[in-house]
């Protein structure tokens, strides 16, 4: 893949500007806080596509409990022929800051098929505003992703869930996006996405279908569940009244990721395909001795590793023969 140019489109059409010689950022707010330009993004994506030769089709984005936090069994382990970027050396990249958190991109093939991987994700809770959250996967758009595959560790509410359990994501409620608070929030560029995205067919409904199909090949339809995620801000757990008001509006999985960046990547026209792991049931009464804690979310996530692994690739590999059938 060549060096992108910033006065191009992601449809590969030429943008209605004049390129920049320099990289600003954009003034959004009253407060100085800025958001990174097109341009910013784009130096960010050439600088990767010099560092590897891997030239991904499928971003994937490794939740916590899901090998975040550590190497060995994890999916980030898997893919072949790995190269591990660290974000404190990509240009304009965040830093992960929470404790014992991987932050690197992890380039290679999984399942045959190139991608690239986040192994450790930015949060709203550790202090960045949404859009910032959400950088890496407009950048994983200019390296030339049509996927995201976007998992995440979640308390489950629905009362058939267990813990374990593993949720395809159908659909979200934006909490956060109901107080305002958006990655699109601010001036738009229409190199990345229109100024009003649809929403209502956020995950992919074929991709919903095989993973349906691919969990009843590996004989694990009995712990695959379908329903309904939110992410609200953290970093602390709900309340049991937050929790019983999330189940009455329809939420049967709740965590502290995700909403935004799908939000991002349909904004930019990428297929998006979601997994929740189910590592705690939330507690809904006031008489529940237990409370929720970040050390079992790891335990339930080397639990599930393995079964998580061979499903992510093999989901891969069935979503890039998608990607090839629709290819021009």
């Amino acid at each position: 893949m060549a060096p992108i140019h910033a006065d191009v489109n992601m449809n590969g059409s030429k943008a209605d500007s004049i390129p920049k010689t320099t990289l600003p950022e954009v003034e959004t707010e009253n407060n100085g806080n800025k958001r990174y330009s097109y341009e910013m993004l784009v130096e960010t994506a050439n600088f990767l596509l010099s560092r590897t030769a891997v030239r991904p089709i499928i971003g994937v984005i490794c939740g916590s409990g899901m090998g975040s936090y550590w190497n060995e069994g994890s999916l980030a382990e898997n893919i072949a022929d790995a190269q591990c970027i660290p974000y404190d050396e990509i240009p304009n990249f965040p830093i992960s800051t929470v404790e014992g958190h991987h932050g690197q991109l992890v380039f290679g093939h999984l399942n045959n098929v190139p991608v690239v991987a986040m192994q450790g994700r930015f949060h709203y809770y550790e202090g960045y505003p949404l859009w910032k959250c959400c950088l890496p996967v407009r950048v994983m758009k200019l390296l030339g992703v049509k996927t995201l595959v976007a998992t995440n560790a979640a308390g489950g509410l629905n009362p058939n869930f267990k813990i374990g359990d593993l949720m395809i994501v159908k659909d979200h409620i934006n909490m956060m996006g109901f107080a305002g608070n958006n990655p699109l929030h601010g001036p738009n560029d229409e190199r990345f996405g229109p100024r009003f995205p649809p929403m209502n067919k956020a995950y992919n409904y074929e991709y919903r279908k095989i993973a349906k199909e691919v969990a009843k090949e590996l004989n694990i339809q009995d712990i695959v569940r379908e329903g309904v995620y939110t992410c609200l801000g953290g970093p602390n757990f709900e309340t049991v009244a937050e929790i019983n008001m999330l189940k009455m509006v329809g939420v049967d999985a709740v965590g502290m990721s995700t909403v935004h960046e799908v939000i991002t990547a349909r904004h930019c026209d990428m297929n998006v395909f979601g997994l929740s792991l189910i590592t705690n049931e939330c507690v809904t009464s006031y008489e529940h001795e237990a409370e929720a804690n970040h050390e079992e979310v790891l335990d339930v996530g080397r639990m599930r590793q393995d079964i998580l692994r061979r499903y992510i690739s093999k989901l891969v590999g069935r979503f890039a023969a998608i990607l090839k059938r629709d290819s021009p």
